[in-house]
């Protein structure tokens, strides 16, 4: 039986996807499920070295294992961008050095096929292995500029028939247009993916924001699926455009620091979503 899948997209960079998903593979498998994280393409100069491989995933990827109770594994992250400066960067394929690439010929000569085609297999190995996936995508599905190309976000959804739910950060600024302008910006055969919506990093009163949350499920047709607070941790950021500090793990010798902070993060989210409903109705 194949396993189950959920995707996390995000409206922007920054909107908690990556805390998202390794706060969902610890709350799910403390629930008893085999999970794995899985990111097809990330774009990272934070890197984890799998300890005696001399392969590399990003770090965020090897965080989400950690959450999932998982030893990182390079098929969680099959294609890792390292940026070197100069529009270029050092793709890397399952872990090993492939090529260096400006992002024309990425997009151009590579991601589609043989991306593309590397993703979806290591995907298929990943997932003979658990019982549910969680995947992250990656900036915003909506970038309308790369959207044939955009094999991180609703192509992969699409393809492998992966329910998604759309967090968007509330903290700076336009959450409830950037929901709208997301979805609006999809065709509809994306759109329908997205069975659910989470606000992310809210500070205050959340009954202020049941007005606008009737408005816009009235005018999207899904589900509001939670409220996250803004969390104070120190599990490290990824390097994106949120402008976190980022802290390098290298190995996973030695960080019950990291668990712990797992835990005390998943427990304040599976508190705050609807995590039933996402586990009977949404993930498939």
């Amino acid at each position: 039986m194949k396993s189950k899948l959920l995707m996390i997209q995000g409206t922007s960079s920054g909107a908690g996807k990556s805390l998202m998903v390794t706060a969902l593979c610890r709350i799910i498998s403390n629930k008893g499920y085999k999970v794995s994280p899985f990111k097809s393409q990330n774009m990272s100069s934070i890197i984890f070295n799998i300890d005696k491989t001399g392969k590399i995933i990003a770090q965020a990827q090897a965080i989400q294992a950690i959450g999932a109770r998982k030893h990182p594994d390079v098929r969680m992250n099959p294609i890792l961008l390292k940026p070197i400066g100069n529009y270029e960067s050092e793709v890397y394929l399952c872990g090993n050095f492939y090529s260096k690439m400006t992002a024309l010929q990425y997009y151009t000569n590579f991601v589609l096929d043989p991306g593309f085609e590397l993703v979806l297999n290591t995907f298929k190995s990943l997932r003979k292995e658990n019982d549910i996936i969680v995947m992250e995508g990656a900036g915003s599905p909506a970038e309308i500029n790369i959207l044939k190309y955009d094999i991180a976000n609703m192509l992969l959804a699409k393809k492998v028939k992966s329910p998604v739910v759309l967090v968007s950060d509330i903290e700076r600024g336009g959450c409830f247009a950037s929901i709208m302008g997301t979805i609006t910006l999809l065709k509809p055969k994306y759109r329908n993916l997205i069975k659910g919506i989470l606000i992310n990093k809210f500070l205050g009163d959340e009954h202020i924001l049941t007005p606008a949350i009737k408005k816009i499920e009235a005018k999207i047709q899904k589900p509001f699926l939670g409220i996250i607070p803004k969390i104070e941790h120190s599990i490290p950021a990824e390097d994106s455009l949120d402008g976190q500090k980022n802290k390098n793990i290298n190995h996973i010798e030695n960080l019950e620091w990291i668990n712990k902070e797992i835990n005390k993060v998943s427990k304040i989210i599976e508190s705050t979503i609807d995590i039933d409903y996402i586990l009977k109705k949404i993930v498939k």
